[in-house]
């Protein structure tokens, strides 16, 4: 950096709002581990006999590009709150495209183009679940697995883990926590340090994804599932914890048993909730924690009424009975509130209260801090007490009401931070429904106006399946490219949450 003197005393040259070298070396840190994630399909590659090659030249593609954009920026080391926006914004545009190569590079079946290959990456590192594929006959067995495995990667994979491993982020390692707990959170439960709260909650993820593995895999091995192997358990336990539902089977969850389905409500419930609250009652031994948060028994809430009102639904039009009915209703209430986007059942003929039911699902979301999309719980319990003060304050004018969580006051900033978010990601619904229903005209495909603001709302909350040809057992492969390209930009804001983007398209980001 070039340095000036103004009497004697020596001053740094003035420079950008960001840094931009220093966004740009993390980014392509960042790519580097991504090289290592290939390892896993391909060993699976060596194993069942599937071609090897597609995974070790992207992983040296990867590796290639990370290192030499490292070295090119290899003094700028500074790493803040700006960078952060930065950082984030780039990594969920260029993971993915690093990501669809093997796709690219087998070059057969449904995601042989690049447009498509690059829509099915993007759904699964922003653990969407939104799929391309028609035939899952196309995909062979390490292919399959690599696009379950970028699920678990973008779910709280490999940010979290830099964040734990890279001793120079400092600040800019807390705003990156951040957005990866999605949602409002408060990092100050951790009395540790940025990396220690990032190693634990890493450890934790893992241990999660470990324990799916093994409890799935039992019901293989005990004949309660024969359908379950390791194989299939691995895959669903890496999209189920990561809460992105991408599934190995064209009928998703409907392929296995009916104790496969109540595990995976579990994990996808327990995946729901903030980890941070999970690592408190799970490794610190405090349970006690999870019943006296407002916004977790407001989740388990929501969950029993979405199931109550898919179960009426079905027993009450004849679809099912039983505890088919109890279990199909649990599974996609569960499934699309926490945004897993598994299906056990085809959803589209079971009339429309429970369309109606499953959409509004869509806008709740998981808890915030969870590996969910959509708006998050906490959002919506927080604009609830904020229109009951407006109304309270409506008739006692000179009234002051503090608003409360878990009995500690929440301020203001927060409150229109939340108010904020919500109406920017009504609009930008409405923005991208719009959207898809002109295009879809000009196309000439057949999308409802319902169907349009299914998909945009499937895309921007990270859920997947929508309604239509999009549906549970579908595909979006029947939309044009430009409505391809619209719902690869709803997913990257979703996972996003919106708020780096508008950053990073205002002025006063990038001046000094």
């Amino acid at each position: 950096m070039r340095r000036y003197i103004v009497r004697g005393v020596p001053l740094a040259a003035p420079r950008l709002g960001v840094d931009l070298l220093s966004s740009l070396n993390l980014v392509a840190t960042l790519v580097k581990y991504l090289s290592i994630a290939f390892l896993l399909p391909m060993f699976v590659a060596v194993g069942v006999g599937d071609p090897f090659w597609p995974f070790l030249a992207a992983a040296v593609i990867t590796l290639g590009a990370g290192l030499l954009v490292q070295t090119v920026t290899r003094n700028s080391d500074r790493v803040g709150i700006r960078e952060g926006f930065l950082v984030v914004a780039l990594l969920w545009l260029l993971l993915p495209a690093f990501g669809a190569l093997p796709y690219f590079f087998v070059g057969e079946g449904s995601l042989s183009r690049p447009l498509d290959a690059y829509f099915e990456s993007v759904s699964g590192f922003t653990a969407t679940g939104a799929t391309i594929v028609t035939d899952f006959g196309d995909l062979s067995t390490s292919l399959a697995l690599w696009r379950q495995f970028t699920q678990w990667v973008g779910g709280m994979g490999i940010l979290v883990l830099a964040i734990a491993v890279l001793p120079r982020l400092r600040v800019g390692g807390r705003y990156l926590l951040h957005s990866e707990l999605a949602g409002p959170t408060e990092l100050e439960r951790f009395t540790v340090s940025i990396r220690d709260a990032a190693r634990r909650l890493w450890v934790l993820y893992v241990a999660l994804t470990g324990i799916a593995i093994l409890v799935l895999s039992i019901f293989g091995w005990t004949g309660l599932d024969p359908a379950m192997d390791v194989y299939e358990a691995a895959s669903h336990a890496f999209t189920s914890i990561a809460l992105g539902g991408f599934s190995t089977q064209a009928t998703s969850a409907g392929a296995f048993g009916s104790a496969t389905q109540w595990a995976l409500i579990g994990f996808m419930a327990i995946a729901g909730i903030n980890f941070l609250r999970l690592y408190q009652a799970m490794v610190q031994r405090r349970p006690s924690v999870v019943g006296r948060d407002q916004e977790i028994r407001l989740y388990v809430l929501l969950l029993l009424l979405g199931s109550g009102l898919l179960l009426a639904e079905l027993v009450g039009t004849g679809v099912e009975a039983g505890e088919e009915a109890v279990r199909d209703a649990v599974f996609q209430a569960v499934s699309i509130m926490t945004t897993a986007g598994f299906s056990n059942a085809d959803y589209a003929a079971w009339g429309s209260l429970a369309a109606l039911t499953l959409l509004a699902l869509m806008f709740v979301g998981a808890t915030a801090g969870s590996t969910g999309g959509s708006i998050k719980v906490l959002r919506h319990l927080l604009m609830g007490k904020l229109l009951r003060r407006e109304i309270e304050q409506a008739v006692h004018r000179e009234a002051v009401i503090p608003i409360r969580l878990s009995g500690a006051a929440v301020n203001e900033r927060m409150l229109r931070s939340v108010a904020g978010y919500i109406v920017l990601y009504v609009a930008i619904l409405a923005i991208g429904s719009i959207a898809l229903v002109i295009e879809s005209r000009r196309g000439g495909i057949d999308v409802q106006a319902f169907e349009a603001i299914g998909a945009a709302a499937a895309a921007l909350g990270n859920v997947g399946p929508a309604f239509g040809f999009a549906g549970p057992l579908g595909s979006y492969a029947p939309f044009s490219d430009v409505s391809k390209g619209i719902l690869i930009a709803l997913m990257w804001l979703g996972r996003l949450e919106i708020l780096p983007v508008l950053v990073l398209l205002t002025r006063t980001y990038w001046r000094a």
